[in-house]
């Protein structure tokens, strides 16, 4: 049986922490709680004890067993700790190293696998400053559950509410599952960056100018990877797909959001995948008001983008660079040209003019131009199986 921590922080969530602490012991594992003064104010000790079955832990200072060093044992004993919700406030501390209370002690004395769960005010998640500190933790090896958008305390309807108790478990349940047969992979422990998606360009209020992108084959990717012991994050363009559990997802809308989200996390990436299909154009002026309809015909003047493979690949240090070539015609040769000029370690095209592989279609048929000349066919397959196939060829090359 599988150990989990549980850390209550001081938000109005807290209250889901109990139903995620009665999932979490549904799903098999043992559970032990560890809950902040301010989490008290929301909830109390009694109730995550009948449920846990275990003591519950509030102060640092108050030792149940002579034995052992509370804070010390307790992330000794667990096999992965859970911060559920995790405040800004608690997110600030742990990414200075204070060690003020029971939690923030316990994380500080243990290397044992931690997961965030964030939940607060949307202007507070969004706050540079705490998105600082997250990148931080981050790259501490912190692995955190995306809060969702919906309707929070403060009123307004927007990201910034704790992960359901259900998908929390999820994550934890393939967390321990990678842990059984991820830790051979070349990948795993890697931290590996995806984009997917299409880019929206604004016209002006109403109009915009984007692609057919569905953004499948670059979620197919993010999963594999996570599904390998990979560390992911996805930036995405607006698609109808629903989050990956266990990934760090960044949604954006413009290519120039696109390229920012990158460029922000690239340093610290093993592995990038840029699946996404970025608008190479943006019109060169954004309308206040929407644009009228008059006689005659209308033009609208576009500039380019930021060509975002071109700048990692002109850019690359340690990393390993895969790139993307959706085409009509000529596909090898355009793979080939884009290869070289991308400084890309590897290409991978498909024919988007093959309606039954194309940007909608579940399925895929690919081709991989490696650097050293080699070309690897991928039989037309569903994207979910071809996304494996891709990182079974690169497991021992891209190292």
């Amino acid at each position: 049986m599988k150990h989990i921590l549980l850390a209550v922080t001081g938000g109005i969530a807290a209250y889901k922490a109990i139903d995620l602490t009665s999932k979490l012991t549904q799903a098999g594992y043992e559970v032990r709680v560890m809950l902040s003064n301010h989490a008290q104010e929301f909830v109390t000790p009694l109730s995550f004890q009948a449920i846990s079955r275990n003591p519950v832990y509030t102060n640092t200072f108050k030792e149940e067993t002579p034995e052992e060093i509370q804070h010390v044992s307790l992330g000794d004993w667990a096999d992965a700790i859970i911060i559920a919700p995790a405040t800004a406030n608690t997110i600030a501390k742990l990414s200075v190293g204070i060690a003020d209370d029971i939690i923030t002690s316990t994380l500080l004395a243990t290397e044992t696998p931690k997961f965030v769960a964030p939940a607060m005010n949307v202007h507070m998640y969004e706050n540079p400053r705490t998105q600082h500190n997250i990148e931080v933790l981050r790259g501490d090896g912190y692995q955190f559950i995306e809060p969702g958008d919906g309707y929070l305390a403060c009123g307004y309807v927007a990201k910034g509410r704790m992960e359901e108790p259900l998908q929390i478990v999820s994550v934890i349940n393939q967390f321990f599952n990678n842990d059984k047969v991820s830790s051979d992979s070349s990948f795993s422990g890697k931290r590996a960056l995806v984009t997917a998606g299409p880019t929206v360009e604004v016209i002006d209020p109403v109009r915009y100018v984007t692609n057919r992108s569905s953004g499948k084959m670059g979620f197919a990717i993010a999963e594999a990877l996570r599904d390998k012991g990979a560390e992911v994050t996805l930036i995405t363009g607006p698609t109808q797909l629903t989050d990956p559990t266990g990934i760090n997802v960044i949604h954006v809308q413009s290519a120039e959001d696109m390229f920012n989200a990158v460029k922000e996390r690239y340093d610290t990436q093993d592995i990038v995948f840029k699946a996404a299909a970025v608008s190479d154009y943006t019109p060169s002026e954004v309308l206040e008001h929407k644009m009228k309809k008059r006689e005659g015909d209308l033009s609208v003047t576009f500039k380019r983008t930021t060509d975002i493979l071109k700048y990692l690949g002109d850019n690359k240090k340690h990393q390993y660079l895969v790139g993307f070539a959706a085409e009509t015609q000529n596909i090898e040769a355009y793979a080939q040209d884009k290869l070289a000029r991308k400084n890309a370690d590897v290409i991978i095209s498909n024919n988007v003019g093959d309606q039954s592989i194309g940007f909608s279609s579940d399925d895929n048929e690919l081709m991989m131009h490696f650097k050293n000349k080699d070309v690897v066919s991928i039989k037309k397959g569903k994207k979910v199986e071809l996304a494996k196939q891709i990182l079974d060829e690169l497991e021992t090359r891209w190292q």
